[in-house]
């Protein structure tokens, strides 16, 4: 028989991310109502480790845009859970803001099969990291968000030290606090959401506050890359009939275009909303309006406060 007063005596013994959550003692007893209820109280703690981390969240935002506006890419890097996260919020920004697929990658410890499958043994070999990185040409002028919830994980230690090695941008997300691991980075963002209601799993609450945190910066970078104005995406792909409406509905809402004259400016700047905005506030011809897109590094904004139109 277990004893499990002794276990949950030596509780305190074990890194953050693996000790006993004791709210979800005997959890295959309880019922599903309480099964449910246990998650929805336990799902607060993302939003506040996030917040909490937020100085450190606009530090990583404001040197990623640098970076990146100095023709750096941004890398995410980790295993499992941590990995797929990483892989995710990489995947959403072209069709989301046109990005060059390059600018923003994400790599996972066995690559694309470990999206669906698992591969727990290359979690201990920080050499892998360091020949995935190399493989996809990480220089100095590159920023990696190593991804670890343990803080621990090998792999994602081999990453850290080799980006630290080249002088290239290093921040590192984790659900621990420093006593638990100490991580090799310039920005070190610790989203410390306790145990978990399954005990270990961080796909939960740790994950969720994971997928927060990325939410926040990839957005936020786009935002100070010029690919929003207001509130609106403007530089996403007319890729398919929903987007095409989106796109329509923005020219109406900023430009003040009625739809058939929307779908033609569309149709003339080959789907790009933030050209076709441009002329409807403007006037200016297809070619005009590029060159001040262009002077303008892409920022609609910039470019409507050089004509003084904003």
């Amino acid at each position: 028989m277990i004893n499990s007063s002794n276990n949950l005596k030596d509780n305190n013994y074990r890194i953050l991310t693996e000790q006993i959550n004791l709210t979800s003692i005997n959890l295959d007893t309880k019922s599903t109502y309480e099964i449910v209820k246990l998650f929805s109280e336990a799902d607060k703690e993302p939003q506040k480790a996030v917040e909490k981390a937020i100085p450190h969240i606009v530090n990583a935002i404001d040197e990623i845009t640098v970076r990146l506006k100095s023709n750096g890419r941004l890398f995410y890097i980790g295993t499992g859970t941590s990995g797929r996260i990483g892989v995710l919020d990489a995947s959403e920004l072209p069709p989301t803001f046109c990005t060059n697929p390059d600018l923003v990658q994400g790599i996972i410890a066995g690559g694309i099969p470990s999206l669906t499958r698992s591969s727990e043994s290359l979690e201990d070999l920080p050499e892998i990291a360091i020949s995935d990185l190399k493989d996809r040409n990480f220089s100095n002028r590159d920023v990696l968000i190593a991804i670890t919830a343990s803080g621990r994980t090998p792999y994602v230690f081999g990453a850290l030290n080799y980006s630290k090695s080249i002088n290239a941008l290093t921040i590192s997300i984790s659900s621990v606090p420093e006593s638990d691991s100490t991580l090799d980075n310039d920005i070190d963002i610790r989203l410390i959401t306790g145990p978990e209601i399954l005990a270990g799993s961080t796909r939960l609450k740790a994950g969720t506050a994971t997928k927060m945190a990325l939410n926040i910066i990839s957005t936020s970078v786009m935002i100070k890359l010029g690919k929003v104005y207001g509130n609106r995406m403007i530089d996403l792909s007319v890729s398919n009939d929903k987007l095409m409406d989106r796109a329509i509905s923005i020219l109406f809402d900023i430009g003040s275009v009625d739809k058939e004259t929307a779908v033609e400016l569309l149709k003339k700047t080959n789907g790009s909303v933030k050209l076709s905005l441009l002329i409807a506030l403007t006037g200016m011809d297809v070619v005009e309006a590029k060159q001040l897109l262009d002077d303008s590094k892409g920022n609609l904004r910039t470019a409507l406060i050089t004509l003084k139109c904003d």
